[in-house]
């Protein structure tokens, strides 16, 4: 797709103009008032900044301690502060923010390496160094993002950095050739794709900031093809994964990183090509990639999370308005509209961002959709799909009241958990029956003990335990003979998820049927079969299967006769017919990345299965 098209285009010379420079005045003038007003005031408030040391301890300290938030966040601060002040320059042609800027510039220019102490291999997954090797740079995401912030920089400001000395623009361009340029053209680093291993956000993430990294700034246009020619590739390697249905596997936060990442690169190489890959927005793959992130939207905040993906995905920005604009997907346009609207004024600025190139997408498109949003406003409302996505077997059902969704698929997916079979349930926005998420990342997530962690295990998400067995980790976990089931007034999904446990479990069958009855509620039944029970498997709980229901509001068991009613809170309750109560655990939440989403304790319902089936009542 992309190689075919790059092989036939041509580069338009000169920097990548989507957006102008601080010198094009008239242009920043009739930027939005309120944006303008934002970004002098966020660039104000670090002038004459201290930008935060970072030592060689603070790089080890997660090669001996695990931990990678301490050096993140002074690194990140440097970035995020740097963004701020480029902007207000740019705003205010002033001068008054310059010092401050070329400060920023060297101190980025003058770390060892810009690579996370967590990316610090040269082989996917292998063990880390303690410190970079200023000689054999490593591109990782944040090596890539930071280039890609000076390039911007130099973009941007280049007359006024001129103006001090010609000798910032060129340690920005040396910093880009040794860090960005040479290693990428000349070493292989596995998110670059070679068609056998498994890639990820990683791809298109990187490929995008290389992209700007190289037309932002004045280099050689046969360097610039190379580059371009790479990236292509590397893209099509990334597509060549992706299903047709276009669902982003690592879940709604990843796609800000990974459909996302992929329209800017689109909107890069039509920048340079003067719209040769334009064709693209038109091809089924590349549409059902920009309507994903609306698909599984909840309501609000809220978003359908499974994998390392959080409940509380952030809000719409400008990319994907853009994104649903270019692909024509008018009910996307004013979904992405609305949700950026909502999150004013922290969707204004995006002062938690370090992509300088996403703040100045920002500044461009304000005013595009305001205007959109107002247009909207009294037109129909956004409409909801309900939708099966096969490539990653997720499910998804809503009426006006429920919200039905279940991943079948398998245990293997980049950034997954062990959560084969489990189904979230929220009620009119709020969520009832949840899958956690997961915690802050520490060395143990991307590493052998990944599983050993609580939050990845199938007995915290809404799944049975078989004779004290959880689901195991790989492609080879998996639902089968899965079947789906959509109209008007049912959505069903029924599926086998005995292959996700491992074989002694004993489990041979275990088919978990999940239905949204619009109107009604939620109904889930169990059949399973075990072979070789021991003897005592009808007096033991851990020797038989006990289901896991993980709520976010106190559970109360109001009745035992006949079935067991509990309450969840006062947002729903939850039938079950066929089990035994065992307990209900509370759970703490004192993770910073978990509270982000759950802001009290969360709870879970354990239930011995007395019988081979069970029928669950949600409503």
């Amino acid at each position: 797709m992309f190689r075919e098209l790059a092989k036939t285009c041509r580069l338009t010379s000169g920097p990548l103009a989507i957006y102008p420079s601080a010198s094009c005045r008239d242009a920043w003038e009739a930027l939005d008032d309120d944006w303008k007003s934002g970004a002098l005031a966020q660039g104000q408030s670090y002038l004459n900044y201290l930008y935060p040391q970072l030592s060689a301890t603070d790089y080890m300290d997660f090669f001996f301690t695990g931990n990678r938030v301490r050096f993140e966040d002074k690194y990140f601060a440097r970035r995020q502060a740097l963004d701020a002040l480029v902007l207000a320059e740019c705003t205010a042609d002033t001068g008054e923010f310059l010092n401050d800027i070329i400060n920023g510039i060297f101190c980025i220019c003058e770390e060892s390496g810009w690579q996370l102490p967590p990316h610090n291999t040269y082989i996917r997954d292998t063990p880390q160094l303690p410190l970079p090797d200023s000689q054999e740079p490593v591109l990782d995401l944040f090596a890539c993002e930071s280039g890609s912030i000076l390039a911007a920089t130099g973009y941007l400001l280049g007359d006024k950095l001129d103006g001090f000395s010609p000798l910032i623009q060129k340690r920005i361009r040396r910093e880009l050739e040794t860090r960005i340029f040479h290693p990428y053209l000349e070493r292989y680093f596995w998110w670059m794709g070679d068609g056998k291993d498994p890639l990820n956000n990683w791809t298109v993430w990187c490929t995008q900031n290389v992209l700007l990294c190289a037309f932002l700034t004045d280099i050689d246009d046969a360097l610039r093809r190379r580059i371009l020619v790479k990236a292509c590739q590397s893209v099509d390697y990334y597509l060549d994964e992706f299903g047709e249905d276009g669902c982003c596997v690592e879940g709604a936060s990843y796609y800000r990183h990974s459909g996302l990442c992929l329209f800017n690169i689109i909107e890069i190489l039509n920048a340079v090509t003067g719209n040769h890959f334009a064709s693209l927005y038109q091809e089924p793959k590349i549409q059902n990639i920009a309507s994903y992130i609306m698909n599984v939207h909840i309501q609000d905040l809220y978003y359908a999370n499974f994998a390392d993906c959080s409940p509380v995905a952030g809000r719409c920005g400008v990319r994907e308005f853009l994104f649903a604009s270019r692909t024509g997907n008018e009910n996307m346009a004013a979904f992405a509209a609305k949700d950026f609207m909502k999150g004013l004024p922290e969707t204004l600025l995006l002062p938690q961002e370090n992509n300088l190139y996403y703040r100045l997408q920002n500044a461009f498109t304000i005013k595009e959709i305001r205007s959109c949003h107002e247009a909207l406003e009294s037109a129909s409302p956004v409409s909801y799909p309900d939708i099966y996505y096969p490539s990653a077997g997720l499910f998804i059902a809503r009426d006006d009241v429920y919200f039905l969704t279940v991943k079948a698929g398998c245990n293997g997916e980049s950034h997954g958990h062990n959560d084969t079979g489990s189904f979230i349930v929220y009620k009119n926005g709020f969520p009832l029956l949840i899958d956690v998420g997961v915690e802050s990342y520490t060395k143990k997530t991307f590493s052998p003990q990944r599983y050993e962690i609580w939050t990845m295990q199938s007995a915290y998400h809404n799944l049975p335990t078989v004779r004290g067995c959880m689901q195991k980790d790989g492609n080879a976990y998996c639902a089968a003979d899965i079947q789906t089931y959509f109209d008007h007034s049912r959505c069903e999904i029924q599926m086998d998820i005995a292959p996700a446990y491992p074989p002694n479990s004993g489990l041979a069958r275990y088919i978990r049927k999940a239905a949204l009855v619009k109107g009604e509620g939620i109904r889930l039944h169990d059949s399973f079969y075990l072979q070789d029970n021991p003897s005592d498997s009808g007096s033991r709980p851990d020797s038989h299967v006990v289901l896991s229901f993980m709520t976010y509001e106190r559970p109360e068991l109001l009745q035992q006769t006949d079935a067991l009613l509990f309450h969840i809170g006062d947002k729903g309750s939850l039938r079950i017919s066929g089990g035994s109560f065992l307990r209900t655990e509370t759970i703490p939440i004192t993770d910073q990345r978990l509270m982000t989403a759950w802001k009290h304790e969360i709870y879970r319902i354990l239930i011995w299965a007395v019988n081979e089936e069970l029928d669950i009542c949600i409503c």
